[in-house]
């Protein structure tokens, strides 16, 4: 069948650019929440607009979301093979774990902030389990709660996919998009909990950011439509996530700080990360194959985005280390320098990670899969390796 211009969407390409530079965006907004919050800009109109930087983990997700699910989504249309699930889980493990375990070894052992950290606190964090214990998210460490959210994810992937198998392709979008509006009900689920434990930092709670990529990646291998057209709209894209953003800073989404909102609060401050995380995404896979992306498809992006979990990882260790640099204490202000120092550092770090730990890690997995697992390593989708928690 003769595709027209009109038909193609960029989505489907296994290597998306504009997404790795989005990938880079959203994780210097996570270091934008946490620096605003350590140099004391955290109250006041400015505060709730720096510290909802925090909705960059939403595009993480959504991100993840999209680049794991669009396999299933084009075997459910017979458009690829089923993705498996020995290779998935492989690549999971390797893009994750390596570089983690390097940062949390060695911020537990050299950081002041986490030094004295008692075995359950190493075996919490070690196994990313870090949420379901009580008191382990420790200093230096403590953004690690969203990559334990990730992990989650990446483990339900194949039984939702297995799940999904049984339905049909026209009723796959509404499944999902029901089941992600169901998330938004987590705040008001009766769950006690531990002294120490937040139950509203569990996976369920944030479905709905996943599903956001999940829907696009659906979208992706379906025919042009109405979701395409908006997509296609940048502005009105813009002017969404623009609006979503400032509902979820306003107190309509919560209170200033790290103070825990209402159930109606919390609803609303995930909700509003969907729609903010799916008008972000959704402009650079649903696009037309040939159209630019003239910032976040550049060279010195791709690589910040290749960087980008390195950054995420140690980003914390990275801000921890620039107020003794600067002579000054956290909550005493001087937030643009803090902020520019912490991304220096943290990329920094980042770069060495990846050339060190990361890149060698994953290259060494498709050395063994060429070897042992020739048929896996043939189907592998390059793409799907980089999809990583933020």
């Amino acid at each position: 069948m003769v595709v027209s211009d009109d038909q193609r969407v960029g989505g489907v390409r296994s290597f998306l650019p504009a997404v790795e530079g989005m990938r880079a965006c959203a994780a210097m907004g996570v270091v934008v929440t946490h620096v605003a919050f350590q140099t004391g800009h955290s109250s006041g109109a400015t505060g709730r607009l720096f510290g909802r930087f925090d909705l960059a983990v939403a595009v993480f997700f959504a991100l993840s979301g999209f680049l794991l699910w669009r396999g299933h989504a084009a075997a459910a249309r017979d458009l690829g093979p089923r993705p498996r699930t020995g290779h998935y889980l492989r690549s999971r493990v390797v893009r994750i774990m390596p570089a983690y375990v390097v940062a949390v070894v060695v911020i537990l052992t050299l950081l002041p902030d986490a030094d004295h950290a008692s075995p359950t606190v190493w075996l919490a964090n070690l196994t990313l389990t870090q949420i379901y214990v009580p008191l382990t998210l420790t200093g230096g460490l403590t953004q690690m709660w969203s990559l334990s959210v990730e992990v989650s994810f990446y483990l339900a992937l194949p039984i939702l996919a297995l799940l999904a198998r049984r339905l049909p392709v026209r009723a796959r979008v509404p499944a999902i998009a029901a089941l992600g509006a169901l998330s938004w009900a987590w705040g008001w689920v009766p769950l006690g909990g531990e002294s120490g434990i937040n139950p509203l930092n569990w996976p369920p709670a944030f479905f709905s950011w996943f599903a956001a990529g999940m829907l696009l990646a659906e979208w992706v291998h379906s025919g042009v439509g109405l979701p395409h057209r908006i997509a296609r709209r940048r502005l009105v894209m813009a002017a969404v996530a623009a609006v979503a953003y400032v509902i979820a800073a306003s107190p309509l989404a919560g209170p200033e700080g790290l103070v825990p909102g209402s159930p109606a609060q919390f609803a609303v401050k995930t909700a509003m990360g969907s729609l903010v995380a799916f008008a972000l995404v959704a402009p650079l896979v649903l696009d037309r194959v040939d159209t630019p992306h003239r910032i976040l498809g550049t060279t010195a992006m791709v690589t910040l985005g290749r960087w980008s979990y390195g950054l995420f990882v140690w980003h914390l260790a990275a801000l921890a280390m620039v107020f003794p640099v600067l002579g000054t204490f956290p909550f005493t202000g001087n937030m643009p320098t803090v902020l520019v120092l912490t991304l220096i550092f943290g990329f920094a770090i980042a770069a060495v990670s990846y050339a060190l730990v990361e890149s060698p890690c994953r290259e060494a997995l498709h050395r063994w899969e060429k070897r042992e697992r020739p048929a896996e390593a043939a189907q592998a989708v390059d793409a799907e390796a980089d999809a990583i928690a933020p």
